[in-house]
């Protein structure tokens, strides 16, 4: 391989390497301004659109010891949607941009935490409330079982003392 090319799969390994999330995404007949104003949404989100002939993505993958991505077969128009911030808010842009474009921008397949994604799951994930309403119900799913503990512990309390006050009443009368 020349120098450059080298250098390129290198560059383009280290940023696969380095990103929390992998879109790939079919790009097929679309127009510059619909493909900025993608990028553009991307941006917001801290992701970024490179579109990277599939042989080279490939490449820099098994340069890098992704032998998932190494292995996975890409076919056509591919672009990589990369980023580090919420991997779910980009997906619903991903899936929105499909919905505007008339499926020319679609997602094809991901890649997260180490395991490869499909179709399907990316827009699963789309689908997912955003990530700090998922922290928010899991906390209250973690709140609930003290309070509800202390809940259980005062009912009991109570219902004694509900026998104590009807035994003093009934002694009084």
């Amino acid at each position: 391989m020349r120098i450059e090319k080298e250098q390129l799969a290198s560059d383009i390994g280290n940023m696969i390497n380095d990103a929390n999330f992998i879109y790939f995404v079919s790009y097929k007949g679309i127009d510059v301004k619909t493909i900025s104003e993608f990028r553009n949404e991307l941006a917001k989100e801290e992701a970024v659109c490179h579109v990277l002939k599939n042989r080279i993505v490939k490449k820099s993958a098994e340069l890098k010891g992704i032998d998932i991505i190494a292995n996975m077969e890409l076919k056509g128009d591919t672009a990589l949607v990369l980023g580090n911030g919420d991997a779910g808010s980009v997906a619903k842009i991903v899936k929105n941009f499909a919905k505007s474009t008339e499926n020319v921008i679609v997602a094809k397949a991901g890649y997260l935490d180490g395991a490869l994604l499909s179709a399907a799951e990316v827009a699963s994930i789309a689908d997912l409330p955003p990530k700090e309403v998922l922290q928010a119900q899991l906390l209250g799913v973690l709140e609930a079982v003290p309070r509800n503990f202390v809940g259980v512990l005062n009912a009991k309390a109570t219902s004694i003392l509900n026998v104590l006050n009807s035994y003093k009443t009934k002694l009084e009368a």
